[in-house]
């Protein structure tokens, strides 16, 4: 949505303003220390509550009562640590959490890198206070050194936020060079933005029209109801409907729905009514006859939503329902004052959420040597290019066997 912010233009702001896409950074001078390398699930779960109320950017998927659950239950999850920093004056007081795995662990590499730790979507901001982000950001990297890395691969970053601009502030006083492994842009939506005005921006009124007509089709057998489930007690049958629906569309036959791994069940089970009851995750459904024809995850943390997944009726896929769900979804976020940034979580150049939700959000994955000029992590930044070469041909081979199959 925008470059990353340089260093000489980071500015102060108060707390209450640090919400939605707000990129500025408060610099102060509280003093950090005791920053070390920890399993995640070691950490106070009070701290890190507290850390995530307060922090410069809120990232939803490193929240504890949906991180913790990752860990535990999620398949290809487990092992994860976390580099912490801890407030001089009050040792109770964490100040930076950055969730990692080891690069042998993460990436199948036996080399002392740092990876950030995927929490089942893809966003790894690292939770920074507030009140002193760049301080957090530079213990965070003292606690990588202290363990033993020899480099950082930050995934799936938003290298336009807050977050990003306090660590790159940190690195750059270090003398460290920060490097662009790839990129892309995902969509995003502006909800401080009346949602007609979201739409006819981003739709023609060819495309509004044929909408509207698919979802006059949609109603032929039934009425059409957009629906929303925010309590636990709601959140159960919601989910259990979303998981069956997501088994039976496309990412079923792929292998890669919820519902088709054990761990993934149980960690989507364990953590959706955890944070509904802190209003900070919901379901929208699409319904006819008492049944979804599309179906969302919304996590919502500090005036941001996160549109983790959708499920669909395939056999509703003429009246393209996912489209249909994303526009009442849409009119959902821009409505609630509580929510000024919805981030799709999405791939790049998704081919439905890219047409409605028109801001782009930058995300990259960042490798950062953790001494200048040190032949070690240079050799380590060749393997994971050279990782990343192999994971781009295996992608293109089986798009062109897809394409002739």
């Amino acid at each position: 949505m925008s470059a990353p912010i340089p260093v000489d233009q980071v500015n102060a702001s108060a707390p209450g303003e640090q919400r939605g896409r707000d990129h500025r950074v408060v610099m102060t001078r509280r003093q950090v220390s005791a920053a070390q390398l920890s399993a995640l699930a070691s950490i106070p779960v009070p701290a890190w509550k507290s850390l995530a109320a307060s922090s410069v950017e809120p990232n939803a998927c490193f929240l504890p009562a949906w991180a913790l659950p990752v860990a535990r239950y999620a398949r290809g999850r487990g092992d994860a640590l976390a580099l912490t920093a801890v407030d001089r004056n009050d040792p109770h007081r964490l100040t930076g959490l950055m969730p990692v795995r080891w690069a042998r662990r993460a990436l199948s590499l036996p080399v002392p890198l740092l990876v950030s730790w995927n929490a089942y979507a893809p966003f790894s901001v690292p939770l920074l206070d507030r009140d002193d982000p760049v301080h957090a950001a530079d213990a965070l990297v003292d606690a990588a050194a202290s363990a033993g890395a020899r480099a950082l691969l930050l995934q799936t970053i938003d290298i336009g936020g807050a977050a990003y601009a306090a660590l790159r502030m940190a690195f750059e006083r270090r003398g460290l060079t920060v490097e662009n492994m790839r990129g892309f842009r995902r969509a995003g939506l502006d909800a401080s933005q009346e949602s007609e005005l979201v739409l006819r921006e981003a739709l023609s009124a060819k495309k509004l029209k044929e909408l509207r007509r698919q979802r006059h089709r949609l109603e032929d057998t039934g009425a059409v109801t957009f629906e929303i489930a925010r309590t636990p007690a709601q959140i159960g049958g919601a989910l259990e409907a979303f998981l069956t629906l997501e088994a039976s569309d496309w990412k079923g036959a792929r292998g890669t729905a919820l519902l088709q791994d054990a761990g993934d069940a149980a960690f989507i089970r364990k953590a959706a009514p955890e944070l509904a009851a802190r209003g900070q995750f919901e379901i929208v459904s699409l319904m006819r006859n008492g049944q979804p024809l599309a179906s969302g995850l919304i996590l919502r943390d500090q005036g941001r939503a996160f549109f983790f997944k959708i499920a669909m009726d395939a056999t509703a896929a003429r009246t393209s329902p996912g489209v249909q769900l994303t526009l009442d979804l849409t009119k959902h976020l821009c409505a609630d004052p509580d929510v000024v940034f919805a981030d799709s979580t999405a791939d790049a150049e998704h081919p439905m959420i890219d047409h409605v939700w028109r801001e782009r959000i930058d995300i990259a994955d960042i490798f950062v040597a953790l001494k200048p000029r040190d032949p070690y992590a240079a050799a380590i930044r060749a393997l994971v290019k050279a990782r990343y070469a192999a994971i781009d041909m295996a992608r293109t081979l089986r798009r062109i066997r897809e394409k002739h199959s």
